[in-house]
């Protein structure tokens, strides 16, 4: 399900123009480069990260063209971690089209992904917006030390909830600060602007992270049951964390051996997945869930009232209700 139309509504008619803006961004002579950078303008998904931006900057100010700037190099810079993403975790799908690596192999995958960076900086360079590409950068930087946290504390299996906030603090929600910061940068928006809008990012950020850790609980496969994958990927999540922290060091190292030497026997990881909802583990995310949203809520609240301030309200309820 996509996102509603009653958000998009304030940036509609610039999500459009952005469309043409970005794929000028990323067109090529090479015919092959061609024809995979238009499947992946295809099969895109439901473009949050620029809705942020052009959000972000309408409610600061002015849409502008260095706000195309700032979405395009978000969207750019994060569809190359992507690419890059499917390679290192050999994905065959993503929003249920085939993946780079799937239909043209790893090397020409981390080519493309390599592509999509270079045209990121390029854009940043030809219309000299330094100050928006130092506030990406910084966190696509972020998100890789996320990751190479998660996949370390996942070989050792000891993360704990600070651990854990840490991690998706970095992979997710500093993205979506820079999205937030950056469309206010691109507006001149002042400092406490800037900072507003930050802090308001990180803490969607943060839910939103929560809410797919706690989609993995509630989708099921095939045969009707819960999919598992993070335990199957021994990721540890905060509804996990909680049954961890609150079962005595017995049922602790049986239920990390389990992880470790089980996770991808499904006869073993669904009676796993039952003992985490049994705990109280599921409720428990979900009203660290609420403490993001109603921090995000409060920083808007600073804001006047306009039809912009409520897409954004809808968005942030959308973000921690969503289904997919």
């Amino acid at each position: 399900m996509g996102i509603p139309n009653k958000i998009k509504a304030p940036i509609e008619k610039e999500m459009r123009s952005f469309e043409s803006f970005f794929s000028t961004q990323i067109d090529s002579k090479v015919p092959l480069l061609k024809i995979i950078t238009n499947y992946v303008i295809r099969s895109k998904g439901k473009q949050l990260r620029p809705m942020l931006v052009f959000l972000s900057a309408k409610l600061n100010g002015e849409i502008n063209e260095n706000t195309y700037v700032a979405a395009s190099l978000i969207e750019l810079l994060h569809t190359a971690t992507l690419i890059h993403d499917d390679v290192v975790d050999e994905t065959y799908r993503r929003r249920g089209f085939f993946s780079i690596n799937t239909l043209w192999r790893s090397k020409m995958a981390v080519l493309t992904g390599d592509y999509f960076l270079s045209s990121g900086l390029m854009v940043a360079l030809k219309y000299k917006q330094i100050g928006i590409l130092e506030v990406i950068s910084s966190a696509v930087r972020e998100m890789s030390e996320g990751e190479l946290i998660q996949i370390e504390k996942s070989r050792r299996l000891d993360i704990t909830e600070d651990v854990y906030y840490e991690i998706i603090r970095k992979k997710t929600a500093t993205l979506i600060a820079a999205c937030t910061k950056s469309g206010a940068y691109s507006v001149e928006a002042t400092d406490e602007q800037l900072e507003k809008m930050h802090k308001f990012g990180e803490n969607l950020g943060m839910a939103f992270q929560i809410r797919d850790d706690l989609l993995d609980y509630e989708e099921v496969n095939f045969a009707g049951k819960p999919t598992g994958n993070d335990l199957k990927e021994k990721k540890i999540t905060l509804p996990l964390i909680y049954l961890l922290n609150n079962s005595t060091k017995n049922e602790k190292n049986s239920i990390l051996r389990t992880i470790n030497r089980y996770h991808n026997d499904e006869r073993k990881i669904i009676p796993l997945i039952k003992k985490v909802k049994e705990s109280g583990g599921i409720e428990y995310a979900c009203k660290e869930m609420k403490r993001f949203q109603k921090q995000a809520l409060e920083i808007l609240n600073e804001y006047q009232e306009s039809d912009t301030l409520e897409s954004f309200r809808e968005l942030v309820f959308y973000i921690t209700e969503r289904n997919n």
